[in-house]
């Protein structure tokens, strides 16, 4: 339907399945631009994958894989120039087996987040650690590396469940154009290469998970001062099995999540909706991004702190949106079982209402605008990081109320990973979520404070990006952190060496071709470039390149009182 307020599809097409564009679930890409394809194709099975895989190597188009809501926000989908093939797996999404016994499921790759937590529950298991968002599929969230929050176990990383996966990718003419490989633990290393792809390798076909038996939780959100925050985070991690914080730096608190399995015979019937992901009114959305408009174009922080207190104030007397039996919250702590705390996205089932209601972040609505970025610090100098944007919010203490209205910084715990593109260390993932500007060349409120942050993390403390969110500044110099870099891109040459399922923006992150980066005046704005002269900012409103506050080697769009001329 036209006008349904269930997310559109991404895809649009002149007519028919030709003539495509395709942007993400937000309506833009961190450069702005919508990528165009030649044509897209819907498999409904592995073998018309494989068909449609060989047909465009023997033709030697570039290909891109697109998923059912599209939540990356770089651009992994889009295909190199006009003529490019779009490959979506929206009808790929079928749960193939679950073997009770060996507690695995196989799924093919466009299946979702939630339709694997509920099939799983359905036969007594559970995926022990997943993002909090369902709107995933299985293939998009293992190329971009997606992930929940523990240090226990093998990590939150959806990837190390991992145990078989079928991969297809560009084949020679002896093997009819496609290449389809199925990798196990036992037969192939290849394996993980294939765990946390970019979408460079090829398209998932099918893809294997080792579950766990259903299990309860039991959860509780505490509210405490951020002052020991650094020294806090290391242990806290250990201590709980499903431990997050979010942390409201200009209100100088964090509220710990203490989560832990308990006994399945634990009374509760606790559920888990999210209120960020939930189904809201359009007006009620245009109002709120009309008065975040008015705060930064007349430069109030405190109007944005005023609405960042009763924004998160709100949340946590809502519990978040967690509740004891499904309808109200009474208090903690609230029980339940892990399927129905441990992800959420009642948007996705909007009524069809003409979008008088929709996810906030419907890019067809006046709503929700916003980049992201989210980047992992290794616990061992965690704590130095958490202090350093202390001692900025202590310099400027409004500065950081514009991601309170975004809910905060939220804490994810990552452990070290054998994929090749997985984690190096056991970190703590920073989830950074502020104002983006319709209009590109107006700077943001504390500019120069989010791009110090961004750049203390990536370059004093060595930070990881989370491959499916930021902008061009997180990514850069990416692969050289990361040890088995090296051995990916072997595979990469080996899997596609025509590089049909690369694209400029994949290869600028892997190193192959010129940087993560575009020179021209206000890319430092967008997170495309980091400024290094004046005309990189905004000149003419004010803001110049300048050294950071307390990392002298950063350098940000600072608001001067009079511009350099």
């Amino acid at each position: 339907m036209v006008d349904c307020s269930p997310p559109e599809n991404h895809i649009k097409c002149s007519s028919a399945n030709t003539n495509c564009t395709i942007t993400n679930s937000y309506g833009t890409f961190p450069d702005r631009s919508i990528c165009q394809a030649a044509n897209v194709a819907y498999p409904t099975t592995e073998e018309e994958l494989i068909s449609i895989v060989a047909e465009a190597t023997r033709a030697r188009r570039k290909v891109k894989v697109a998923t059912r809501y599209s939540h990356s926000i770089p651009k992994l989908v889009c295909p190199d120039g006009q003529n490019g093939l779009l490959i979506s797996t929206n009808y790929l999404n079928r749960t193939l087996e679950i073997d009770a016994q060996s507690m695995t499921m196989s799924v093919e790759s466009g299946v979702s987040l939630r339709q694997l937590i509920d099939e799983a529950a359905k036969a007594g298991l559970a995926l022990p650690y997943s993002p909090y968002w369902w709107g995933l599929t299985i293939g998009g969230l293992l190329s971009t590396g997606a992930h929940g929050s523990t240090l226990w176990g093998k990590g939150s990383a959806i990837h190390d469940y991992v145990v078989a996966l079928t991969i297809v990718s560009p084949g020679g003419s002896k093997d009819g154009y496609a290449k389809v490989r199925r990798l196990t633990e036992t037969n192939s290393s290849e394996l993980d290469a294939a765990r946390v792809s970019l979408g460079v390798l090829g398209v998932i076909s099918k893809v294997t998970l080792q579950l766990q038996p259903l299990f309860k939780r039991s959860i509780s959100y505490v509210v405490k001062s951020d002052t020991d925050l650094g020294d806090q985070v290391a242990s806290f991690g250990r201590q709980h099995e499903f431990a997050d914080i979010s942390w409201y730096p200009s209100q100088g608190k964090a509220v710990y999540r203490v989560d832990d399995r308990v006994s399945s015979n634990t009374s509760g019937n606790g559920l888990y909706d999210s209120i960020p992901f939930r189904s809201t009114l359009s007006l009620g959305l245009a109002v709120i991004r009309a008065t975040e408009d008015t705060q930064e174009s007349m430069k109030d922080p405190d109007g944005r702190c005023a609405s960042a207190k009763l924004i998160t104030s709100t949340l946590i007397q809502m519990a978040y949106g967690l509740t004891n039996n499904g309808l109200v919250f009474t208090g903690y702590p609230i029980i339940g079982y892990h399927n129905r705390l441990q992800s959420s996205g009642t948007c996705l089932d909007s009524p069809e209402d003409a979008l008088i209601t929709a996810c906030p972040w419907d890019s067809r609505i006046k709503g929700e605008y916003f980049f992201q970025a989210t980047f992992s610090i290794s616990l061992s100098v965690v704590k130095n990081f958490i202090q350093d944007v202390q001692k900025l919010v202590k310099m400027e203490p409004r500065a950081l109320c514009g991601l309170e209205q975004y809910n905060g910084i939220l804490m994810r715990y990552v452990k070290a990973s054998s994929a090749y593109l997985g984690k190096e260390d056991d970190a703590l993932d920073f989830d950074i979520t502020f104002y983006r500007n319709k209009d590109p060349a107006k700077p943001r409120l504390y500019e120069d404070i989010l791009e110090e942050i961004e750049q203390l993390a990536v370059f004093k403390y060595g930070g990881l990006p989370h491959w499916g969110k930021n902008r061009n500044l997180v990514f850069s110099g990416a692969l050289e952190k990361y040890k088995k870099g090296g051995a990916f891109l072997r595979v990469k040459e080996k899997y596609d060496p025509l590089g049909l399922f690369s694209n400029e923006w994949t290869d600028q992150v892997l190193g192959l071709k010129g940087e993560v980066s575009i020179i021209k005046e206000g890319c430092a704005l967008e997170g495309l470039c980091i400024c290094s002269q004046d005309i990189h900012c905004a000149p003419s409103k004010g803001y110049l390149c300048r050294p950071g506050k307390i990392y002298q080697d950063a350098r940000v769009c600072t608001l001067v009182s009079t511009p350099e001329q």
